[in-house]
């Protein structure tokens, strides 16, 4: 996201890590997530679902001065191919901001899902200890770019797996890098991004959460960014079985 005051940034944020202390995870905890993120990436990508983006930008007194919003549908072709499309056209009302094309690629690759088996070596992974989240027990990991080579868009927070499966259940950070040169700022938010348990036993993204100031040279911007993801149904199933969108 870029600033349309003579500078352009977006999110930044400062992930704060702490070792809790408990039980002792596996040893390959990373790889079992992995795994079991590769998994889940993969029955998701049977699935059709709906996606709405809601961006909103507000002024020093914490009044909302504008906001971006669309909705999109992921699709099935008659062949069988997957593609996304716009089911409202996109509303911008943005005063400071600019969307990027960073902004839309962390939504669709970053925010949902992570770490699988083809990504896993791109990262350095520690331990955390454990912690229940929405009553389900779950192993912390912490999860840090090796390198970031150009163009790539990485992740850099913490993840929540459930002990009994090492399904997702939360991830918590943001997507790296952040980029900024003499002439503009695209820096990215801190995210909260909560699945839900679908009823075959996989956790999908429900919805990606937002809240940061934005620390713009022309000046501080807050941003509050939701993305929901609901109806999900398998593709060629005639029974729908996703679940409502959370309310803000």
């Amino acid at each position: 996201m870029l600033a349309q005051y003579a500078l352009i940034p977006t999110l930044i944020c400062t992930l704060l890590v702490s070792p809790i202390h408990g039980a002792q995870p596996p040893r390959d905890l990373a790889k079992r997530i992995a795994e079991r993120e590769s998994a889940s990436e993969a029955v998701r990508a049977q699935y059709l679902y709906k996606q709405q983006l809601l961006i909103e930008e507000f002024d020093q007194r914490n009044a909302r001065v504008g906001y971006y919003s669309e909705e999109r549908e992921i699709i099935f072709s008659p062949t069988g191919e997957r593609s996304e499309k716009l089911t409202k056209p996109a509303t911008n009302r943005l005063v400071r901001l600019q969307l990027t094309p960073e902004d839309f690629r962390d939504i669709q690759e970053i925010q949902p899902l992570l770490l699988t088996k083809d990504r896993l070596w791109l990262y350095q992974t520690q331990p955390r200890g454990e912690e229940t989240i929405d009553g389900v027990p779950c192993w912390v990991l912490a999860v840090q770019p090796r390198q970031i080579l150009d163009g790539q868009r990485l992740f850099e927070g913490l993840l929540w797996a459930a002990q009994s499966d090492f399904s997702v259940v939360r991830s918590e950070g943001r997507a790296v890098p952040q980029i900024i040169t003499k002439k503009e700022e695209n820096l990215f938010p801190r995210f909260t991004t909560i699945r839900h348990r679908m009823n075959h036993g996989d956790w999908f993204p429900q919805a990606t959460f937002a809240d940061d100031t934005l620390p713009f040279r022309s000046g501080p911007l807050r941003l509050r960014m939701k993305v929901t993801f609901s109806n999900y149904q398998r593709f060629g199933a005639d029974t729908n079985i996703g679940f409502e969108a959370p309310q803000p």
